[in-house]
């Protein structure tokens, strides 16, 4: 499990495809603490841990994760969100996050708002996938506030700090992002709709 609080940023060194699956090398200043079989999000995604050496280490996504999530645009160079998993007796800073992510979605305007920047995001509504107001989101791994909660689209404000210590400083108005939304959302929802007529 995980919270939304990013520990640092990973700089893809390297894509290896292998039938379906891509296995991804990246450059991490907190690799050299990870361990072979560790649970790792990236932009929010959950992968495993399979090699490790120095400041690099290397993931594999099979074909479903690539499918539902934006890791099959990345490219060397590309930058990634990093949280280890929480630790039994750790704070809980963010809110509950799997790292299962829901869908992608696309992000339509970035407007600076002195000193801050506010993030507009478009998803498939379709899908039964909805955000409240108020309520919690998982953007590329990062634990926000959702504002302006529409059907199929929503807003969120981001400091300085997230800006500056995440790779929301690198997303463009047309760029898609990794969506997990609340788990808590999702229970009441699938429990709600099995009452509908």
């Amino acid at each position: 499990m995980f919270t939304g609080i990013v520990e640092s940023i990973a700089e893809v060194m390297n894509v290896e495809t292998e039938g379906t699956n891509k296995t991804f090398t990246f450059r991490s200043t907190i690799a050299n603490e990870f361990k072979i079989d560790q649970s790792v999000s990236h932009n929010g995604v959950c992968l495993t841990v399979v090699a490790v050496d120095g400041d690099q280490y290397k993931v594999t996504a099979i074909e479903e994760t690539l499918l539902k999530t934006n890791l099959g645009d990345l490219t060397p160079g590309s930058k990634v969100n990093l949280e280890r998993c929480m630790p039994a007796n750790g704070r809980f800073d963010g809110h509950i996050v799997q790292g299962h992510v829901d869908q992608i979605a696309r992000c339509t305007q970035i407007a600076e708002r002195d000193g801050s920047w506010l993030f507009d995001f478009e998803y498939d509504a379709s899908t039964g996938n909805i955000t409240v107001e108020k309520g919690s989101i998982c953007i590329n791994g990062v634990s926000l506030t959702v504002f302006n909660s529409e059907e199929n689209a929503f807003r969120v404000a981001i400091i300085p700090y997230t800006y500056n210590f995440t790779n929301f400083h690198s997303l463009k108005a047309g760029d898609t992002v990794n969506l997990e939304f609340d788990i808590l959302g999702k229970y009441i929802r699938r429990i709600l709709g099995s009452y509908a007529v």
